[in-house]
């Protein structure tokens, strides 16, 4: 499976677009990031357009959503379910040292620091959209590496068919996880070929930098053709296991968050449709994309298999 080429950003393009970024990302957009889940919010304000129309695009020709934005308007739920109080609980938050235990059923379990991973596994940038199941949207420079990469190294045996994923359970430094309407430590899942695929990504920065802690420092999960509450933050396990995990939203609200959460404008979820988005930065609203316009690259990960049953 090949990733086209638009997706990832060489350096000089890169280093000319963070010269640009300087006066977009100065921008004081409320936007958001993160678990994605809950009910839709009125969108923040928007920012200017030429302001945006200077940024690197995707492959789209969608413009970047400003770092600021990025960092300011954020879901994780782990800290609090306002998103403009997430950046202020979460300053200070303490990402090192930190380690990510592998195993399961692999052949090579392992607990990596994150230095390790940071040095294992080539650093590259990503320009990937992500679609919030409250129906908003952005269009994020990431950095990381292919989850495929650290998969390979663990070699998952036979009988895994599933990828879980655990984020950090620290209720000291996460006043959120004092809330008894969850399920802690926050847990997802991919299929075993979902995990593998060439879109999947280990983050551990946007926009040249080491990820914030609103952002899931120091390290956290991209999945960009599915609703962002799959793209698990701060995470300190990852096991190959036989059975489907149960996620966070799936044990919360069970009638609402299935398993896949692909993105589809054709299935609206029970509280609200998501036929269109709001694109921050943006003052009308777009049209969703079938697996938020990764299908060639995804597709065929779901053939013969009812999507909308699969919400």
């Amino acid at each position: 499976m090949n990733l086209p080429s638009s997706e990832i950003t060489p350096e000089s393009v890169y280093l000319s677009r963070r010269e640009l970024m300087k006066g977009a990302g100065a921008i004081a957009l409320a936007s958001g990031i993160a678990g994605c889940a809950g009910q839709p919010l009125e969108p923040p304000p928007t920012a200017p357009p030429d302001a945006l129309a200077e940024a690197q695009s995707d492959e789209l020709g969608a413009a970047l959503t400003p770092y600021e934005a990025v960092t300011s308007y954020n879901n994780f739920y782990e800290f609090s379910t306002s998103k403009e109080a997430v950046r202020v609980l979460s300053k200070g938050f303490v990402s090192r040292p930190w380690t990510i235990e592998v195993g399961g059923l692999v052949a090579n379990p392992k607990t990596y620091g994150i230095e390790d991973l940071l040095s294992t596994f080539d650093q590259e940038e990503r320009i990937y959209r992500l679609r919030c199941v409250e129906g908003w949207s952005m269009v994020i420079p990431w950095l990381g590496f292919p989850l495929a990469s650290l998969l390979a190294k663990a070699e998952p045996s036979a009988a895994a068919r599933y990828v879980r994923f655990e984020a950090v359970l620290d209720k000291e430094q996460m006043p959120g996880q004092g809330s008894r309407f969850y399920t802690w430590p926050y847990v997802e899942g991919l299929r075993l070929d979902e995990a593998m695929n060439a879109l999947t990504l280990l983050s551990t920065g946007l926009y040249g930098k080491q990820l914030l802690p609103q952002n899931g420092a120091p390290i956290r999960l991209v999945v960009p053709w599915k609703y962002g509450f799959k793209s698990i933050k701060s995470i300190v396990r990852i096991d190959l296991v036989e059975e489907m995990p149960n996620s966070l939203w799936m044990d919360a609200a069970p009638h609402e968050y299935g398993f896949f959460a692909n993105v589809n404008p054709k299935v609206p979820h029970p509280r609200w449709s998501q036929a269109s988005e709001r694109r921050i930065g943006e003052l009308k609203r777009r049209e969703t994309l079938m697996f938020n316009g990764y299908g060639q690259q995804v597709a065929m990960l779901y053939d013969g298999m009812d999507l909308a049953r699969w919400y």
